[in-house]
C-alpha cells in the first residue's frame, strides 16, 4: 500500500479514463489527473532532432508541486519511440517520488499485433477492457530491454507474460543507487 489508510493518493491516468476507473478512485481519498495522451498520437518529429519534451509539456500541464503516487501508462509505450518515451519520463520526473508506482502493458516480442483496447480499473483485482473506436497511429512496440532503457527512472518490479503475449508490468522508482 502506498499510503496509510485514509491518506489521499494522487493518480495520473494517461488514457481516456473509463468511467469505471473514475468510479474506482472516487471511492477513496484520491486526486485523479486524466491526460489522454493517446489522443495526441502520433507525436510530431521536429526538424532539429526531436522536441518531444516540449510536446509532452504542452500535453501535460501539471501544476507545480503535484507528485504522483500511481501512474497508469496502460499500453502508451507501444506507440512511442525510445526518445519519445524517455522524454515523457523527463517531463514527469519532477512529479514522481521514491514511492511512485507505475503500471504498463508491453509486448513479449516486437512483432506482436496491436491490441487495440482501452483499459480501465473495475476493482483492486480486475481491469476492464474495451475496443478502441479506431486503430492508433505509430504502433511500434519496444522489446522489454528497450522499454527498460526508456523508463530509466523506474525498475521493473514485476512483469507477467499474459496468454496473448503481452506483458503486464508493475513499475517502482529506482533508488539513488539505481536499483
Amino acid at each position: 500500500m502506498l499510503r496509510e489508510e485514509g491518506e489521499r493518493i494522487t493518480v495520473l491516468d494517461v488514457g481516456p479514463a473509463l468511467p469505471e476507473t473514475v468510479e474506482f478512485f472516487a471511492g477513496g481519498p484520491c486526486s485523479l489527473h486524466i491526460a489522454d495522451l493517446f489522443s495526441a498520437l502520433p507525436l510530431r518529429p521536429e526538424e532539429a532532432g526531436f522536441a518531444y519534451r516540449e510536446q509532452w509539456r504542452d500535453l501535460l500541464p501539471l501544476p507545480a508541486g503535484t507528485r504522483f503516487d500511481i501512474c497508469l501508462f496502460w499500453d502508451l509505450f507501444n506507440y512511442l519511440s525510445l526518445p519519445a518515451a524517455s522524454a515523457l519520463l523527463q517531463v514527469l520526473r519532477p512529479h514522481l517520488h521514491p514511492e511512485t508506482r507505475g503500471h504498463a502493458f508491453g509486448v513479449h516480442k516486437r512483432g506482436m499485433p496491436e491490441d487495440a483496447r482501452i483499459y480501465g480499473i473495475e476493482s483492486e483485482d480486475r481491469l476492464t477492457l474495451r475496443p478502441r473506436p479506431r486503430r492508433l497511429p505509430g504502433y511500434a512496440p519496444m522489446p522489454q530491454a528497450e522499454l527498460q532503457t526508456a523508463l530509466a527512472d523506474f525498475r521493473f518490479e514485476r512483469s507477467v507474460l499474459l496468454a496473448d503475449g503481452r506483458l503486464e508490468i508493475v513499475l517502482g522508482m529506482k533508488n539513488e543507487k539505481g536499483t
